[in-house]
Order: structure tokens, then C-alpha cells, then sequence
């Protein structure tokens, strides 16, 4: 079953981990043996050093973590949300990227997790509009940008700033890179390209049960369309995800087709394209309780859009 998710994303079989509450790694000789590695006591003491992904519970959390590291290490940064199906699965693709670093003194990477919504403060310094996103950071610099969930867009990205550092990799990286040449060079072929687009935006607009694909986002929109029906979806206290479509241009373009709807904004529930702007207010108009089954008016909470 793992061995499938992590050649669906393009990365090495993974060793067989058994996660402690501690998320310490536990191998075995085949896990070695997979690896090419030799079955020694300081193979296996060096992969339980490995590196592992903090999560950042509070912005004081954040900004104490950040001050604490030196200038030269690679601070990678995931955004994830947890009604985000596609965050599920980064997860596990950046658990097993981090644990190919092992830990160094002082460190060569640190790698945290920040939830999106709880922590917005954050989100929005480094300009998230979707997710999942990865910021990679060096001495306060954001050296690149990582929106989506192609995973080897992600280790690319990942293996080209750790190796300008010189960050240790057990059985190198970069050598794990050159062997997926095939996965990179499929990704180029317009059919395969398609496919994984449209397999992408099949995972996005399920992404939560009422999910608006807009121009800009719900707190600065782009256009008079998109504020009307953030406007909509607020006054029907409905709690919904957005994804600004301005933000990534394989989407806008490819969702077009994907939906067979040329136009923004777009609303769509339970994985179902409702419509724009005009649609959305026929459907309310011919049932004043269209959103009622997504409105959360009933438990005291305010809808999800800032």
C-alpha cells in the first residue's frame, strides 16, 4: 500500500517505517537492503537521526523557531489544510524526503508544518492562496515557491537549495534524482502532462465539499464576480475552500477544459461544478435552501472564508 503511494508520486520505495509518537524511525534489513545501504549498527543509528517535520502551533511557536536557526540552514516550510485531501498526501511525501537529511549540528535543514487557516497571519506574509504550498527560506530570504502537489516539482525544489548548502544526504539525494529521469522526462510529454493535471484538479475541486475556484481571495478579491459570490457564500454562512486562480496559471488555464466552463469565478460542491456567479443566484433563487446542507448558521461558527 505505501510502496503504491510513493511510486504514484514519483519518489524511491521508502523504507518501512513504523512511526513512534515521537516519530522516531524503526528499520529492518530489508529496509536497508531496498536502499542499496549495508546492514551495520551505524547505518541504522544514522537513519534514527534522521530529520522530521515539527509542526508550528502558535506564531510565537514560528518565530521563535526561526530565530533559533543559524543563516545557512534551509528552512522548508509546508502549508497544509486539513480538509485538503492533497495536503494528506505531501505529508507523507516531505515525511519521507526529511528523512533522507540526516540531523547535523548546527542544522543543515529544518523542516516545519503550518496550518494554513489557524495560522493566517503567516499564510498570508508569504503570499498562500492554496494548498499545499511550500516556502523554502534561507536567513529570512525565500529562495522559491512550491504551490500544488507534484511531488517532484517539491524534491526538485528541495534537493537544488540543500545541495547549494552542502546538506548531507544519506545515500545522496541528488543521486535518487538522477534516477528518476523517466518521471521527469514523462511529465514534459503534453498527454502525460495532461493526465497529471486534470488527476490534480480532480483531487482540488474536492478538496472541501464547497470549493470556489475565484480571481484573488475571499478578503481581497480581483473581480466585481468573484466578490459577489464570496458575498453569497458569507451571507448563506456557508464554509467553503477557495483556491485563487491568479495564482497559478496551469490551473486557470487547465480547469477551463477540465469543467468545460470558460469563465471565473467558479463554484463547485461536492466535487460537482455548480456554476458562476449567474448560476449560483438561479439555483438560490428556484431553492432559498440550496446551501443549507453546507451552512453552519446551525452550530454558531463563522463560515470559513477569511
Amino acid at each position: 500500500m505505501l510502496g503504491t503511494v510513493w511510486r504514484m508520486f514519483g519518489l524511491p520505495e521508502p523504507l518501512e517505517l513504523l512511526r513512534s509518537p515521537h516519530r522516531t524511525l524503526h528499520t529492518d534489513s530489508h529496509a536497508f537492503a531496498s536502499l542499496g545501504l549495508p546492514v551495520t549498527r551505524s547505518n541504522i543509528s544514522q537513519y534514527n537521526n534522521m530529520s522530521t517535520i515539527r509542526e508550528i502551533t502558535s506564531l510565537s511557536n514560528w518565530e521563535h523557531h526561526v530565530t533559533s536557526l543559524p543563516p545557512s540552514t534551509l528552512l522548508v516550510v509546508s502549508f497544509h489544510a486539513p480538509w485538503a485531501a492533497p495536503c494528506a498526501q505531501m505529508a507523507t511525501v516531505l515525511s519521507t524526503l526529511a528523512s533522507e537529511y540526516p540531523v547535523t549540528e548546527p542544522p543543515s535543514t529544518s523542516w516545519v508544518s503550518i496550518n494554513a487557516e489557524d495560522l493566517s497571519d503567516i499564510s498570508e506574509t508569504y503570499n498562500v492562496t492554496a494548498v499545499p504550498f511550500l516556502v523554502l527560506i534561507r536567513n529570512g530570504q525565500v529562495l522559491e515557491t512550491v504551490s500544488g502537489s507534484s511531488a517532484v516539482k517539491v524534491r526538485n525544489a528541495i534537493e537544488a537549495h540543500a545541495a547549494k548548502a552542502g546538506a548531507p544526504v544519506l545515500n545522496g539525494a541528488a543521486t535518487a534524482t538522477d534516477g528518476h529521469d523517466g518521471e521527469v522526462a514523462t511529465e514534459e510529454d503534453p498527454e502525460k502532462k495532461k493526465e497529471e493535471l486534470f488527476k490534480r484538479l480532480g483531487d482540488l475541486v474536492k478538496a472541501a465539499p464547497v470549493m470556489l475556484f475565484m480571481k484573488g481571495t475571499p478578503s481581497e478579491p480581483k473581480c466585481g464576480f468573484s466578490r459577489q459570490l464570496v458575498a453569497i457564500l458569507r451571507e448563506n454562512a456557508v464554509k467553503y475552500g477557495f483556491f485563487n486562480i491568479l495564482a497559478d496559471d496551469e490551473v486557470r488555464q487547465g480547469l477551463k477544459e477540465f469543467a468545460d466552463w470558460p469563465t471565473y469565478p467558479q463554484l463547485w460542491v461536492d466535487g460537482e461544478l455548480v456554476g458562476g456567479l449567474d448560476i449560483v443566484k438561479e439555483e438560490l433563487s428556484n431553492d432559498a435552501d440550496f446551501f443549507k446542507a453546507y451552512s453552519i448558521k446551525s452550530n454558531g461558527e463563522t463560515a470559513a472564508a477569511s
